[in-house]
């Protein structure tokens, strides 16, 4: 069983939803990438998406374009990315790792080299943001037969032959964009999400997450009430971004944590609406 189904199964039976925070490799530097990713699940994260620094990052707002560009004048390249995972993963044996960016460094990379580099260094699954379905079944399926999971997106614009495409080829989970617009936009519609989440379900039959537009635990509650798992990532940057240098760790840990709580709260007087 995968790092990620294990992890999904285990808060199902707790009545509880995973909390998936994003960071980006090499922001605000290299050397505080792993550090950060144990503050993630020191905080309460369930999973990571370690985003792969891209110069054109074309579904990501200016906050996650800014955390890029920082990354990248460090040097970062997907060759340091998995490195940075390899050696989070010595320390952390259980947390599943997500890598999330952009086809162009997986195909310069080689798709062969890469699915074996990321599953020696310790990554669970791999969400590519402009791989959609009918151009990816030849890298899902290359992903599948060496144990990691194809997470693939669904938007409030996909159609239900989108959802069978994806149901087809993806597992681990489903990330749900929640909202039309890039990382960080704004205009979460909360009751559109709750009346598509379950429409999702019924055709993937596997644990949805929802992402963009969810900066604060109000939300996050709203969010967790009707899907599997929350995903943070612009509002957890701009943390990184406005901390200084030695408070960066404990500031994103403190930001998280308060998602986290807020999370079980609403489980614990909801019980976890399914």
């Amino acid at each position: 069983m995968s790092r990620i189904r294990a992890v999904f199964d285990s808060l199902g039976q707790q009545g509880r939803k995973a909390l998936i925070p994003f960071i980006t490799a090499g922001d605000p530097d290299p050397q505080a990438t792993v550090p950060l990713m144990h503050g993630l699940v020191a905080g309460g994260a369930d999973i990571i998406e370690l985003g792969v620094p891209f110069s054109d990052p074309m579904a990501d707002g200016p906050t996650i374009q800014r955390a890029s560009e920082r990354a990248l004048k460090w040097g970062m390249s997907l060759r340091t990315v998995l490195a940075l995972a390899h050696q989070f993963r010595r320390d952390d044996p259980d947390t599943p790792l997500v890598l999330m960016g952009y086809a162009n460094p997986i195909e310069a990379f080689g798709v062969d080299a890469f699915c074996s580099a990321a599953l020696a260094s310790g990554v669970d699954g791999v969400l590519v943001v402009d791989y959609p379905p009918e151009e990816a079944r030849e890298f899902a399926l290359r992903l599948r037969a060496v144990a990691l999971d194809p997470i693939f997106l669904l938007a409030p614009t996909s159609v239900e032959s989108r959802y069978r495409d994806v149901a087809k080829l993806g597992s681990g989970y489903i990330y749900y964009v929640s909202l039309k617009g890039v990382t960080g936009a704004g205009h979460l519609d909360i009751a559109d999400v709750a009346a598509r989440i379950p429409k999702i379900r019924a055709q993937v039959g596997i644990p949805v997450g929802v992402g963009f537009g969810i900066r604060d635990a109000a939300t996050a509650q709203k969010i967790g009430a009707i899907a599997d798992a929350v995903v943070i990532g612009s509002r957890i940057v701009e943390e990184i971004e406005s901390s200084p240098r030695d408070q960066v760790v404990a500031r994103v840990t403190g930001f998280v944590r308060g998602i986290r709580t807020a999370l079980d709260e609403v489980e614990a007087t909801a019980g976890g609406v399914p």
